[in-house]
């Protein structure tokens, strides 16, 4: 090896190096034999790809893609950050007060999460499971959910082009979207029958738990004696606030744990929980993230309440950033939680109890007014009162 190709390796592999000692999992295997060999092997690669490729190699490209690639093969919120990119994650700067209200993941794309009730994204069409392929131009292929959905912010009003692939079309579509503020309430009410309260929860915020339980008083002077809660495409909101909302629901015993590298915590109800009483059912689909799926998981964990839908999408870990040298960082899932029985649930999602299969929609096709799953749930009522 030259003297120059040795610089080269050394500039990729030193950063390389330092993120295997400080990163996720990674770090849990560092003591194993097999790991430096690895490192040993990624050293051979990039000497031979220095001194063969059929040209000059770019090594700060080369290194990020390097980076990028131990990132992704994490988890879709574990990523590597430029430079520029740190800096505006250190300060918050999300580029603008307006958004078009979706929420994103990874998988090969950007891929849309949910899109929130009555947002831009949503009257444009956009639903759950769709993928971004390119936003204003910009391929998503190497781009990570933190530097997506700051593109996605900009000026209220101002405009923002994106590729959109559904299912297995062939051909992606092109929609213009206009970036809004988001706006509409947090949760609305209504009675799905004369004795069912039905409650949507379209963001958790710290408020949650309250409005939750106004929501239940007013719905029970109306004569709701049993509820529906709507957790389908709620994906916004901090995990604790999903917990100290289920606290409502659930009088004793385990709600969440969580889960470090080192340690294990176990949330538990207090004695002033569980006030709300009535019977519960919760309606899922691959759209419920986050606070919402730490929600649905205490109370399907506490037997509060059945899971009906689908598999939620398994977003239940908090990220830290981890700078490196030249400025640039890693943003790596450093806390997990789990759910009362401590199942994983980040990257594996929540089971439903009654799964109810969710019907395709065409692009630019109005959704189906019958709404199989809000029905399944006053059947299962029915049942359950049959039963008793």
């Amino acid at each position: 090896m030259t003297s120059r190709t040795r610089v080269w390796v050394l500039a990729i592999s030193v950063p390389v190096i330092i993120f295997a000692l400080v990163g996720g999992y990674l770090g849990q295997v560092m003591a194993k034999d097999d790991t430096y060999q690895h490192l040993r092997v990624f050293d051979d690669v990039v000497a031979h790809v220095v001194n063969n490729y059929v040209e000059e190699v770019d090594i700060k490209q080369a290194m990020r893609g390097a980076m990028r690639g131990l990132a992704d093969a994490l988890d879709p919120d574990s990523a590597y950050l430029t430079p520029d990119l740190v800096k505006a994650y250190e300060s918050n700067n999300n580029q603008g007060p307006a958004d078009i209200g979706v929420e994103l993941t990874r998988q090969y794309y950007l891929r849309v999460v949910s899109a929130r009730d009555g947002s831009a994204a949503a009257k444009a069409g956009l639903r759950t499971g769709d993928f971004i392929r390119a936003i204003d131009k910009r391929p998503t292929r190497d781009m990570s959910v933190f530097e997506g959905m700051r593109l996605l912010r900009g000026a209220a009003g101002s405009k923002v082009a994106l590729l959109v692939i559904r299912g297995n079309a062939a051909d992606p579509h092109e929609v213009t979207v206009v970036r809004e503020r988001s706006a509409g309430p947090d949760l609305t009410t209504r009675m799905a029958n004369p004795t069912t309260g039905y409650i949507r929860v379209v963001e958790f915020t710290k408020e949650t738990a309250s409005r939750l339980k106004q929501a239940f008083d007013s719905l029970a002077k109306t004569g709701a004696t049993r509820y529906i809660v709507d957790l389908r495409g709620t994906a916004r909101g901090d995990l604790d606030d999903g917990i100290s909302a289920a606290r409502l629901f659930v009088s004793s015993g385990t709600l969440a744990v969580r889960q470090t590298k080192t340690q294990k915590e176990t949330i538990t109800a207090s004695a002033q929980d569980g006030t709300v009483a009535a019977p519960v059912e919760l309606l899922v689909d691959q759209g419920t993230a986050a606070a919402a799926e730490m929600f649905a998981s205490a109370l399907g964990g506490n037997k509060r309440a059945e899971l009906i839908g689908e598999r939620t999408l398994g977003r239940a870990a908090r990220q830290q950033l981890v700078k490196l040298p030249d400025g640039s960082g890693l943003l790596l899932s450093s806390v997990r939680y789990l759910s009362p029985s401590s199942a994983g649930i980040h990257e594996r999602g929540l089971a439903p109890d009654v799964e109810v299969e969710q019907p395709d929609v065409e692009f630019g096709a109005a959704p189906p007014t019958k709404d199989d799953t809000l029905d399944k749930a006053i059947q299962r009522f029915t049942e359950q009162k049959k039963a008793a």
